[in-house]
């Protein structure tokens, strides 16, 4: 007895889920929409294109074409803002007792004036201020100027000298100078005052530089 009880509840819980998961898609469905129609402008009826059709708070939309037609799919209830360089941003709402999944609009923008600052233009004083200012005026390095400078001996060596060491590099030092330490135990290591080696690498650095303080 109790076993059939059991049966039945469990047949009775899945069935009143699948019946509520079928209701939830239902609802979602008839909540989307597919909005379409053409973006124009107001005084002369013509069509903008690449013009901006967002969704608010959604961070999705799409643009018009080269007719100014546009489509996409919101849900009801939502907020759809229009908007094109030139013109004043439009918005509408979406109505959310909406029959059907389809709605069009037409929209038309106003032109939307922007004033700029005045520019006073002056003429040069005299040709020979100009002249001066032309010859003395500072001309940025073209790129490949540019590459030649940042690839330079000088300009390596400065990298090299801040650059830090990666984990590789940092592993291997470590390892060496461990490897150092236990090769000299229980003796005194070298001194690399009388390595002939170690002069001849500071004599190199010292003709090429390295040494010199950098302003």
């Amino acid at each position: 007895m109790r076993k059939t009880l059991f049966i039945t509840a469990i047949t009775l819980a899945s069935f009143i889920g699948q019946k509520a998961s079928a209701q939830t898609v239902d609802i979602y469905r008839d909540s989307v929409i597919q909005l379409y129609g053409v973006i124009m402008t107001a005084d002369s009826l013509r069509a903008i294109p690449f013009a901006s059709v967002l969704v608010d708070k959604k961070g999705r939309g799409t643009i018009t074409n080269n007719d100014g037609v546009f489509s996409i799919a919101v849900n009801k209830g939502e907020t759809i803002t229009f908007s094109c360089v030139g013109f004043k941003n439009r918005t509408i709402l979406i109505p959310t007792k909406l029959e059907g999944n389809q709605y069009s609009v037409i929209q038309l923008m106003v032109n939307d004036t922007n004033f700029l600052p005045a520019t006073i233009l002056r003429a040069r004083p005299s040709r020979a201020q100009f002249e001066r200012d032309f010859v003395n005026a500072k001309v940025d390095d073209d790129l490949y100027e540019t590459a030649r400078k940042n690839t330079s001996m000088s300009q390596k060596r400065v990298i090299l000298s801040s650059l830090p060491f990666d984990g590789r590099e940092a592993v291997g030092a470590s390892l060496t100078q461990q490897a150092t330490k236990y090769y000299y135990s229980g003796q005194l290591p070298p001194m690399n005052i009388l390595n002939p080696s170690a002069w001849r690498s500071f004599i190199n650095s010292w003709k090429r530089g390295d040494y010199k303080s950098k302003k």
